[in-house]
């Protein structure tokens, strides 16, 4: 992070972190509630603005706090099924962030990215094709929420009511960020939002998962397997490699028991990769072994990968149904607008480099 930036931006506290900050700054606790009011319930991110704060707070805070946000560089709409693309430019260092809003029937769900790139090398995701500049921090993690959230208030009064972390890089690879950024989605005295209605996904990373585990972070996890067979995962995730099925699936059994949660185990279907009859049959029994969800995905082809739409997602989901695993298939979305995670971002990275 650039020296010259001696001021952390408001975005980046949780409300405990500005509790503190207020009292080692000889500012009443109570200060940092009514901030964090102003900013996620109201809107308001200019300090002048807020009405309840004294002259002589608003003028330290003014002084010592940014209040800064990204810029708005890119918005693409795919106007079949309402999918809306945001790239962001960072405010340190000009990189860009790539965000999907997405309209169900029940509302919207927003989908953030927690790293600029990803290292994690998965054969067929757009992402990893870039390679990690540097992980994102926790107001540009929020700031994904806030912005968008902003924009779809103005046009629909309405709310985003749905987080999955599952854009651009691994979650818990970030994890420090991530939590905070979590914290601060979870705070009622700001968005509220609940465990139920935040998902992170994560292709694998079990000291992370352990660690999400023990300090019951306020969301649900979602697994990216893909593979149920350790010789394929290895060549498509090579994570596997360090993480194999036989470190992971224990770890995931213990979180979803002391969660009491389901796991969503999310799996792409690649054409002659990891759809055969052996792979269904492992992912059942993975399936049946962990308290969860399956959700199989289509393959958004990608540039210079040579991977295929496997043609057997309805016969999967099928036989999973029968054997009592509750199972979806996520539509391909945003086909129109580069939607595969990395597509857009990557491409305006490299025009700027």
């Amino acid at each position: 992070m650039p020296q010259s930036l001696k001021n952390r931006n408001i975005f980046k506290f949780t409300l405990c972190e500005l509790k503190k900050w207020c009292v080692d700054n000889n500012i009443k606790e109570y200060v940092a509630i009514q901030i964090f009011n102003w900013i996620y319930k109201k809107n308001v991110t200019c300090f002048k603005n807020m009405t309840n704060l004294s002259k002589d707070n608003i003028s330290f805070f003014e002084r010592k706090i940014s209040n800064s946000q990204l810029t708005i560089a890119k918005i693409l709409n795919d106007h079949i099924d309402k999918t809306i693309k945001f790239l962001f430019k960072t405010s340190y260092d000009s990189h860009f962030i790539e965000t999907v809003l997405m309209k169900f029937k029940y509302g919207y769900s927003i989908c953030i990215s927690t790293e600029l790139g990803c290292s994690m090398g998965c054969k067929f995701c757009a992402s990893s094709q870039t390679k990690l500049i540097r992980k994102l921090e926790t107001d540009e993690i929020v700031l994904q929420y806030f912005m968008v959230n902003n924009f779809v208030s103005k046009n629909e009064m309405r709310k985003i009511t749905n987080v999955v972390f599952m854009g651009v890089g691994e979650p818990l690879d970030n994890y420090k960020n991530l939590k905070n950024a979590i914290e601060i989605l979870n705070e009622s005295n700001g968005l509220g939002l609940g465990k139920k209605h935040i998902t992170v996904s994560t292709c694998g990373l079990v000291k992370q998962i352990e660690q999400f585990d023990k300090e019951k972070i306020n969301a649900n996890l979602a697994i990216s397997l893909h593979a149920p067979i350790d010789s394929i995962r290895n060549k498509i995730m090579p994570i596997n490699r360090i993480y194999p099925l036989k470190r992971l699936l224990p770890v995931l059994r213990k979180y979803s028991k002391n969660s009491n949660q389901k796991i969503t185990i999310e799996y792409l279907l690649l054409k002659n990769i990891n759809d055969s009859d052996e792979c269904l049959y492992e992912l059942i029994k993975i399936a049946k072994s962990l308290k969860c969800y399956v959700n199989l995905l289509e393959y958004n082809k990608i540039n210079n990968l040579e991977y295929k739409k496997s043609n057997r997602i309805l016969y999967f989901r099928d036989q999973l149904n029968k054997n009592n695993i509750i199972t979806t298939i996520r539509l391909k979305r945003g086909c129109k607008i580069n939607a595969a995670c990395g597509q857009l971002r990557s491409k305006y990275e490299e025009f700027n480099n």
